[in-house]
């Protein structure tokens, strides 16, 4: 059975199943929609949180960051695990306890204000959508290279299987649904890794191959010098040593970890087990889960680092790998040919061509700039390719079977469709539950607001399919810092403040959030969008770090509105301090 025919195999089989589970657990009351009821058991809640939370950026950029970034490529490592920490000790716990289904729910309670909610809907639609467009992005990636298609049309193919099991299955689909794509998640991952540590070092276990020896040229020298010597001999920094400047990668870090904090469609997911202890064992078992793929991304980017090096670099053109012309033919790797001699040349950042034509390294991005060049003499690279495709293209660098190339396929369409998914649904419930329902129109029957939500639903996808097929930046998991930065600079400090500070005012919450992600959204699309140059970053911080510059504003306005603002109501206060009261304390009687 030949390549082609075995993804499609694989994938129909996985579509055919996710579609199944939909269907047959169709949710027909508002609670089903929002939280499967709310008797789902820790360990699928595990299963079906680890498949929400990774998602294409995780799945398909997160390696190809440490692949083409290095040690900066392990922002995304440190600041989404230690986000998942956060949330599960800071938020979940009490939000849990508070018993509100959705975030701007829990907003609009605590800070005793329909204003509140609405300014909280309105951040919930700018996170989601900013997200769900980089898995709109990662599934046209995905369908492009599986099917040979324009990229916008894998994007409009992803949206509509979208909205037919989750539009439709509301939680109670998308839980189970879930669990299925965490299992074809795990194994697509892992079992390439293993295929492919043992070809390049002898090993079984991809991360002992890491810190193992490279054998694949015969003589056996340790793998990360191997890498290093790569890296330093075409222009990097070292693989192991930063290539991004301080306060920028501890910004982005410190936005992805209290962004992780503060997303609503990976909060609203511990609503559907049965009550607080559920959530604690769901939580343990969700890091277990997410290790399994965690601890096999830094392999993964190393490993595929030296497989395009030693596979394309200084290749004819004309003697190219057969694997090459596939993703050629879709446009994700491209030759061009600059001096002329038909061999691919891939020497870095740091390369630049002299004007007899040698090519040459400069010391940094800074001494290259100053010395004036431009055009095909600033960038000599002849490969050009996108960090995205790496976890797609190393299966065929390394020579695995064509089998387990298919089960990549499977993988990487499963973790995008499974946080767009859960995205979907924060933003349908957030239209029809928190800004229809609880505000505009209180009468609303359950089954209309179902309708509603799934009309939000299908306005919403054509919404992300539309900015998947132009994004804001064509490398998946930069766009989706962006909405980790939004939430970073709204949700983290309101929640965090409303379970830990009785005495904050609803004047005070409010206006930190509109500040907070006024200020992070303005920069964003001022350099993005509206052509800021880099150059002019406030303290070096690029627009992925914002966020916790954003984050600091929150927490700034929102005590200093606070300290002029009226105490709210003595029974919110309460409210505060009851969620912290563990459940049955007092109900003790002494003998």
């Amino acid at each position: 059975m030949d390549q082609d025919t075995l993804n499609y195999l694989f994938i129909g089989l996985s579509f055919a199943l996710y579609i199944g589970i939909a269907l047959t657990t169709r949710a027909n009351s508002t609670k089903e929609y929002y939280t499967a009821g709310g008797g789902v058991s820790p360990l699928a809640n595990g299963m079906a949180t680890a498949a929400d939370w990774m998602s294409a950026a995780t799945f398909i950029s997160m390696a190809g960051a440490l692949a083409i970034g290095g040690y900066a490529g392990s922002r995304f490592l440190m600041g989404w695990t230690g986000g998942f920490v956060l949330l599960t000790i800071l938020m979940v716990p009490y939000l849990r306890k508070f018993g509100k289904a959705t975030v701007p729910d829990f907003i609009g309670d605590r800070y005793y204000s329909k204003f509140a909610r609405l300014v909280a809907v309105m951040c919930a639609v700018f996170i989601c959508m900013t997200y769900i467009m980089g898995q709109m992005r990662g599934v046209g990636v995905v369908f492009s290279q599986l099917f040979g298609i324009e990229i916008q049309n894998g994007v409009i193919a992803g949206a509509l299987i979208v909205f037919l099991y989750a539009g439709m299955g509301g939680m109670k689909g998308i839980t189970y649904t879930q669990v299925a794509q965490y299992c074809v998640m795990a194994f697509a991952y892992t079992i390439p890794a293993f295929y492919i540590v043992i070809a390049l070092t002898g090993n079984v276990i991809p991360q002992l191959g890491f810190i193992g020896e490279y054998i694949a040229d015969g003589e056996p020298v340790p793998f990360l010098e191997k890498l290093n010597n790569i890296n330093q001999e075409l222009g990097f920094s070292k693989y192991s040593e930063g290539s991004m400047s301080m306060v920028d990668m501890f910004c982005i870090t410190a936005a992805l970890m209290c962004g992780t904090a503060g997303l609503p469609h990976v909060i609203v997911r511990f609503f559907t087990v049965k009550n607080v202890r559920a959530v604690r064992k769901s939580a343990c078992w969700t890091l277990s889960f997410i290790a399994v793929v965690y601890l096999t991304a830094p392999t993964i980017g190393a490993f595929s680092r030296v497989n395009l090096i030693n596979e394309l670099h200084g290749t004819v053109y004309n003697e190219a790998p057969e694997w090459f012309s596939r993703f050629e033919d879709t446009g994700q790797m491209t030759f061009v040919d600059k001096n002329g001699d038909g061999i691919i040349q891939y020497a870095g950042p740091l390369a630049y061509r002299t004007s007899d034509g040698r090519l040459a390294v400069a010391p940094s991005l800074k001494e290259k700039k100053e010395l004036g060049l431009s055009g095909d003499q600033a960038d000599p690279n002849e490969l050009i390719f996108g960090p995205d495709i790496m976890v797609m293209a190393n299966p065929y660098m390394a020579g695995v079977p064509p089998w387990v190339i298919a089960l990549l396929m499977a993988g990487c369409i499963a973790a995008a469709l499974s946080t767009a998914a859960g995205l979907l649904l924060v933003l349908s419930t957030s239209v029809s539950h928190d800004l229809l329902k609880k505000i505009l129109k209180p009468d609303l029957s359950d089954q209309e607001e179902v309708r509603w939500a799934r009309v939000a639903s299908f306005v919403s996808l054509a919404v992300a399919a539309y900015f998947g097929i132009n994004p804001p930046s064509a490398f998946i998991a930069k766009t989706v810092a962006f909405a980790f930065g939004l939430a970073a600079s709204s949700f983290f400090p309101t929640l965090l403040i409303g379970i830990f500070s009785k005495k904050m005012s609803r004047e005070g919450a409010i206006a930190g959030m509109i500040c907070g992600i006024g200020f992070t959204l303005s920069y964003i699309v001022y350099f993005q969008f509206l052509g800021g140059a880099a150059d002019d970053y406030l303290f070096g911080i690029s627009p992925e770090g914002i966020g916790t510059i954003g984050m600091l504003i929150n927490f700034a306005v929102s005590f200093t509105v606070n300290a002029f603002s009226p105490e709210p109501p003595a029974e919110v206060q309460q409210m505060v301090e009851d969620i912290h009261i563990p459940s049955g304390a007092g109900n003790a009687v002494d003998h």
